[in-house]
C-alpha cells in the first residue's frame, strides 16, 4: 500500500470551539478530547523513533513506507495541536495539562532504548483498527450530530490510522522483531497510558468549568487501579443519561468483536493488513480523491456521507 500524506486545513481559527463538541454523546466527546491531548506527544514520539529506525531498515520498501508513515503522523500532530490551541485560547489552564503530557513522552524518548519505543508504538497502533472500526461503523451517531469541525478532524485521523495500520509493526519487525520483547513491553505501555489518563482527567476537571463540560473529565479513569475504574464508572452513572454512553446503540456482537480484536492484535502471528476494515474508511478515501476540501467539512462540503 502506498500511504498518502494529506495536508488538511481544519477550521479552528476561531475561539468558539466547544469543549463538549457533541453534547448528546458526552462520553464520546471527552474520549476524543483525550486523543487531542494524547496525539501531539505520541505522534512526535513515533516520528522521533521512526526517523531513528529508518537507517537500520534494510528493505527499501519498508523504509519507504516508514517515511510516509512518519509524515502522516506529523500531520496528525499538527492538526491536533490546532484543535488544542483553539481550546487553550478559551481555557488557558489546559496548557499545563498538555505540557505534562508532552514532557512524559519526551522522558520516554530520552530514557528508553529504540527497540522499546518501537514496541510501544506497535502495541498501541495494532489496537487502532479494531478500536476505531466501531467508531467509524457508527459515524452517523458518533460524529455527524456533533460540531462538524471537530468531527471532521477525528474522522480524518481515524481513517488514516486504518490506512497505515501495518506500518508500526512493520518498522518494529524490521529493526527488532522479537515477539517476546514486544509482549514484555505491554506492561510498561499500560503503565504509561494510565499516567497520561490521570494527567488529562485531572486537567479537564481543574481547567474547564463544569458548565463547559470539564466535569466530564471524571469519565476518564485516573489510571488503571480498581479505585480509579470504579470512580469513572460511578461518574458515568451520575453524569450521563440514557443513550449518552460512548457505545450506546452499538450491538453487543460488535463490542465483543472489538474486545476480541484488541486481544488478538497483540498475538505473535497478527498482521494488521488482514484486519476487518470499516466500510466508511473506503468511502472516505474515495470521496477525498474527488473533493479534498471535504476532509475539513465532511458533512457540509460536496456529497453527503451516505
Amino acid at each position: 500500500m502506498t500511504l498518502q500524506v494529506r495536508r488538511v486545513r481544519f477550521d479552528f481559527a476561531g475561539t468558539d470551539i466547544p469543549f463538549m463538541w457533541h453534547p448528546r454523546r458526552p462520553a464520546f466527546a471527552v474520549q476524543c478530547n483525550l486523543i487531542t491531548f494524547f496525539a501531539p506527544g505520541f505522534e512526535k514520539f513515533i516520528v522521533d523513533a521512526t526517523r531513528e529506525a529508518i537507517p537500520l531498515i534494510r528493505d527499501p520498501r519498508v523504509a519507504e513506507e516508514a517515511t510516509a508513515y512518519l509524515r502522516q503522523e506529523a500531520q496528525h500532530s499538527a492538526a491536533h495541536m490546532s484543535h488544542f490551541r483553539a481550546l487553550v485560547r478559551r481555557w488557558p489552564g489546559l496548557q499545563t495539562t498538555m505540557d505534562e503530557v508532552l514532557a512524559s513522552f519526551e522522558h520516554l524518548t530520552a530514557t528508553r532504548p529504540l527497540a522499546w519505543r518501537l514496541a510501544y508504538t506497535a502495541v498501541i497502533e495494532n489496537t487502532f483498527t479494531p478500536y476505531f472500526k466501531v467508531f467509524l461503523d457508527h459515524e452517523d451517531k458518533l460524529f455527524e450530530p456533533g460540531d462538524e469541525r471537530v468531527a471532521s478532524l477525528f474522522l480524518w485521523h481515524f481513517v488514516e490510522e486504518i490506512e497505515h495500520r501495518s506500518s508500526a509493526l512493520m518498522v518494529y519487525d524490521a529493526v527488532h522483531g522479537s515477539f517476546p520483547y514486544r509482549v514484555k513491553a505491554i506492561g510498561g505501555v499500560l503503565k504509561h497510558i494510565g499516567e497520561l489518563l490521570a494527567i488529562v482527567s485531572r486537567g479537564f476537571q481543574e481547567h474547564v468549568p463544569a458548565a463547559d463540560g470539564g466535569s466530564y473529565g471524571q469519565l476518564l479513569p485516573a489510571g488503571w487501579s480498581p479505585r480509579a475504574i470504579r470512580s469513572s464508572i460511578n461518574a458515568s452513572r451520575r453524569l450521563t443519561g440514557p443513550g449518552q454512553g460512548t457505545y450506546s446503540g452499538v450491538p453487543k456482537r460488535e463490542m465483543v468483536a472489538m474486545l476480541t480484536g484488541l486481544v488478538r492484535s497483540q498475538g505473535p502471528h497478527h498482521d494488521p493488513a488482514y484486519e476487518n476494515l470499516p466500510p466508511f474508511a473506503g468511502r472516505w478515501f474515495d470521496r477525498y480523491a474527488e473533493e479534498p476540501k471535504c476532509a475539513a467539512h465532511w458533512y457540509s462540503v460536496g456529497v453527503t456521507s451516505g
